[in-house]
């Protein structure tokens, strides 16, 4: 069992817009480049103190043009943290295509 993963922006408002049609939720978004420290998982378990769904984001905010040559080499785990969101509670993992 896994959190669901999305992967564009129009999937992520749908999912988002429908918890707030439906439950009036507040949603919470906790941003990450992926791998999953438990610094990490806590801040998950903090938004859920303050919101009612968690999208936990696994992305890079550098351009092709400025990623080291070792960034290539960073952990992008989607599956294994998607697996490791179920317990903290998270409602959905965003991953950009």
């Amino acid at each position: 069992m896994s959190v669901p993963i999305v992967g564009t922006v129009a999937e992520l408002r749908a999912v988002a817009a429908g918890w707030h049609r439906a439950q009036g939720a507040r949603v919470a978004v906790v941003p990450t480049m992926g791998g999953l420290p438990e610094g990490h998982l806590s801040l998950v378990r903090a938004a859920l103190q303050k919101a009612e769904a968690v999208v936990v984001t696994l992305s890079s905010i550098l351009s092709s043009s400025t990623v080291p040559p070792t960034f290539a080499a960073y952990p992008r785990p989607e599956n294994e943290d998607a697996a490791e969101l179920v317990t903290t509670g998270a409602h959905l993992l965003y991953v950009p295509d």
